[in-house]
């Protein structure tokens, strides 16, 4: 997951909205969204090659996505960063003893960011700082460095967002797919410097990146309204940017 805005408690009709693209190699196996058969009550798309997931959502209303944090060089992690998506999803740890576990486990990834949400709060940590935080109602953009770093692509979906904020239901949601779609590249001016290159920084500078082996995979929006209903859309793409598959899921929470 490379780019991540969650609206806490900002629109009127819901308590939580996210809006998500997936980047990553087209020949990393994964599954579209569904039930998982082994952690009852999870829904979300898997990784097949290390068993988590990027983004996901819980039959209680439980939200939780990964970014990597893009830092050229750091070690691989013993773990894979998408299994604290699953586990938190699974497992429904009390926030307090599951920021105990992630301080005491940072070491055991590479560089991520995790945000998670239950039916009262929003939180965000990273083993960038090793933080537990929890977030004020409010709009929240996240790539790949610290929350709300303002790298171009984060500026223009929360801007997005801020456009299509009057809308509701289906009308919201195809706007905020229609915005992850969204491939204009940042002037080099704009771009962050994060030690990969000035070519690689522009291919990764759109909200919607099309690099042929490397690009992204699929885009998510999740809505959970103030009466206990979740909506889970998540539509997928080819190495050549066209859509290959959508999945839409409709949730009453426990």
């Amino acid at each position: 997951m490379c780019i991540l805005l969650t609206a806490w408690h900002d629109h009127p009709d819901y308590e939580l909205i996210v809006a998500a693209n997936r980047d990553e190699f087209h020949t990393r196996p994964a599954l579209p969204a569904a039930a998982w058969t082994d952690y009852p009550g999870v829904l979300a798309g898997r990784d097949l090659e290390a068993g988590g997931t990027w983004l996901g959502v819980a039959g209680d209303g439980r939200f939780a996505a990964v970014t990597n944090v893009r830092r050229p060089g750091q070690p691989a992690g013993q773990r894979s960063r998408g299994m604290l998506v699953a586990e938190f999803l699974a497992q429904a740890p009390p926030t307090e003893t599951y920021g105990q576990h992630l301080r005491a486990n940072a070491d055991r990834y590479a560089g991520v960011n995790l945000v998670f949400a239950d039916r009262a709060k929003l939180y965000a940590w990273s083993n960038r700082d090793n933080r537990l935080r929890a977030l004020a109602p409010g709009v929240y953009g996240l790539s790949n460095a610290a929350l709300d770093d303002e790298w171009p692509k984060v500026s223009r979906l929360k801007a997005a967002y801020a456009r299509h904020r009057a809308l509701s239901g289906e009308a919201l949601a195809s706007a905020l797919l229609a915005t992850l779609r969204d491939d204009e590249r940042a002037s080099d001016e704009a771009l962050p410097d994060t030690g990969v290159g000035l070519a690689a920084e522009r291919m990764l500078s759109p909200i919607f990146i099309n690099g042929g082996a490397y690009g992204t995979r699929c885009s998510s929006v999740v809505l959970r309204d103030r009466a206990g209903h979740l909506s889970f859309i998540e539509r997928r793409y080819d190495a050549d940017g066209n859509i290959s598959g959508e999945s839409r899921h409709e949730l009453e929470i426990q």
